[in-house]
């Protein structure tokens, strides 16, 4: 008896996950390392806040957004929120360095670089700045160069997410880089829709995770009432990257929902490449216009409700959202799935 009083007691599971999650959140300044991911026309004031307000990570996706509007976003969102949260910023942007200094001077304390590699002087002004950098790494040669190049943290993002994606998921990806870059945190990111699969990712060494699909359905969230229902009907298998049918065009695959418009789009893209073929285009005029099919596609998903004709961009997670809940509730479930799971192996041992 007095042998089992002498053993050092286990933390108890909630204890034992926010250790799991301390590295991510010290860096975050949350409560939860929980990055909400950075959704067009879907991550504006009112989903960041709630985010942050319920002690995860809001990220404004600036987008198209030029540095006037960005810093009304951010204005905005710091109204609604004292808690941190961030900005992502697309690499190609061409006012890139004037977004850059909009964050630094709103005191934004973290800028997650998006759709490529940032250029150095952007790092380096963000930093100079005083603000964190955060990068996505699609491979282990990336992940490298970019903590080399100064980033804070990456998020190395798997097939499995919606919007744009890379050609490998985030259970190959996540073996490859978490046991070999432990010099900067790493959250990770693509068809993470249970508090189950955070803490595997915990365990594995991830800082954290970032979710998006689950966050769609969130009551803050903005998004038109037939864009929600989509993705509350929405499964797995709905959610799949476009198709490219000629390989002289190549197509950047985006995940999204099936519906009409993906449809229009082969048909679109047969009869561009037969244009093409008979002399009618150039090579770059026919490449020009099946890249501006979707042009507007998401807006007119997410803000006009137009879900037949749109972009409806849903990771493979999609088939875990059942409902409409608040931020709040929806974090608090997520991390009751994952103490649970920790409890019960808690238990087995």
């Amino acid at each position: 008896m007095e042998a089992l009083l002498d053993a050092p007691q286990r933390p108890g599971p909630a204890a034992a996950l926010e250790a799991l999650m301390a590295r991510g959140a010290a860096f975050l300044g949350t409560r939860y390392a929980i990055l909400g991911g950075a959704m067009s026309w879907v991550s504006e004031r009112h989903l960041v806040s709630a985010l942050s307000n319920a002690g995860a990570f809001g990220v404004i996706a600036c987008g198209a957004m030029m540095p006037d509007r960005l810093a009304e976003e951010i204005a905005a969102t710091q109204a609604l929120t004292d808690k941190p949260f961030g900005v992502n910023l697309i690499t190609m942007h061409p006012q890139l360095m004037e977004l850059v200094q909009v964050c630094l001077q709103a005191k934004v304390g973290h800028i997650v670089f998006a759709g490529g590699i940032p250029p150095a002087p952007a790092i380096r002004a963000a930093k100079d700045g005083g603000t964190k950098v955060v990068c996505f790494a699609p491979a282990m040669a990336l992940a490298k160069k970019l903590v080399r190049s100064g980033a804070d943290a990456l998020v190395i993002e798997g097939s499995e997410a919606g919007g744009h994606i890379g050609p490998v998921s985030l259970t190959v990806l996540a073996q490859e880089i978490l046991p070999v870059i432990r010099d900067v945190p790493v959250f990770v990111a693509g068809g993470i829709g249970r508090g189950e699969a955070i803490l595997s990712y915990l365990e594995m060494g991830a800082a954290g995770v970032q979710l998006g699909t689950r966050f769609v359905c969130a009551t803050e969230c903005v998004a038109h009432a037939n864009f929600k229902r989509a993705f509350i009907r929405g499964a797995a298998r709905d959610a799949l990257p476009t198709v490219q049918l000629d390989a002289d065009f190549p197509v950047i695959p985006v995940r999204a929902l099936q519906n009409q418009g993906t449809k229009r789009f082969l048909e679109h893209q047969a009869a561009v490449v037969q244009r093409y073929k008979a002399g009618e285009l150039t090579k770059e005029a026919a490449q020009l216009d099946i890249e501006h099919f979707w042009a507007g596609a998401l807006r007119r998903a997410v803000v006009d409700g137009d879900v037949e004709n749109g972009s409806v961009m849903a990771g493979q997670s999609v088939g875990l959202v059942t409902q409409e809940q608040p931020a709040a509730e929806i974090i608090a479930e997520l991390m009751a799935q994952a103490g649970a799971a920790l409890a019960r192996r808690s238990e087995g041992n």
